[in-house]
């Protein structure tokens, strides 16, 4: 299926979703992959991890991109070469990255690309979120909800969490210990976040939607 949904969070930052409705073969030969990509994908054992990898890149193949623009560094964090510019200086070409964040969750894919740094995080609101919320939240925050809004609002608090870790890739965080949403309504739309970590408190910008039966997060510091 082609791309599903685009949300534009601000002037220089877009999501774009693929609802994953091809099969693993079908999308395979619509793509191109790298040789260290290939490798990867080959290592995958479940082929629904194989279809929201490629659908990935479905969705860098429809805004332009290849599979070679994207790279990871040691920490696993991916990033968006955009171009390449010769150095005023040296006349080397010199490349220009943006800021990717990826997410993929059952039937679809995420991407967001930014000139700031963000995290994302794609989730298919279910029962199971809710009965593990004491392991990662304050299910203080949970109070006096309907059973469907307990689910939603600790979806999006897994979200919050998961792209806050995204944005920070540092090992030791702990999202029951570190990450601390501040209060919010599910209507709202938006809120905003903390992390204690390494003796430092870090804010973060907070957006989120419901889009069919999933729940999208976008995080971003705040200055």
């Amino acid at each position: 299926m082609p791309l599903y949904k685009i949300i534009k969070i601000n002037e220089t930052t877009t999501a774009y979703f693929w609802h994953i409705s091809e099969d693993v073969t079908t999308l395979f030969r619509a793509i191109s992959l790298s040789d260290k990509s290939l490798k990867r994908y080959e290592g995958m054992k479940s082929e629904s991890h194989q279809k929201g990898f490629l659908a990935v890149r479905m969705l860098l193949q429809h805004l332009g991109y290849s599979d070679t623009n994207l790279t990871y560094d040691e920490a696993g964090k991916p990033h968006l070469m955009r171009k390449v510019e010769r150095n005023p200086i040296t006349h080397h070409p010199s490349p220009i990255n943006q800021h990717i964040s990826i997410s993929h969750s059952h039937a679809f894919s995420c991407i967001c690309i930014s000139d700031e740094e963000i995290g994302i995080d794609l989730e298919l609101k279910k029962e199971k979120t809710l009965k593990i919320a004491p392991r990662f939240m304050d299910v203080n925050h949970l109070q006096g909800l309907s059973m469907a809004d307990q689910i939603t609002k600790a979806t999006i608090i897994w979200g919050i969490k998961e792209s806050i870790f995204k944005i920070k890739s540092e090992k030791g965080i702990s999202f029951p210990d570190h990450i601390f949403e501040d209060a919010f309504e599910i209507n709202e739309g938006k809120c905003t976040a903390k992390l204690h970590f390494n003796d430092q408190i870090e804010n973060f910008l907070v957006q989120f939607e419901q889009i069919d039966d999933y729940i999208f997060v976008f995080c971003k510091g705040l200055k």
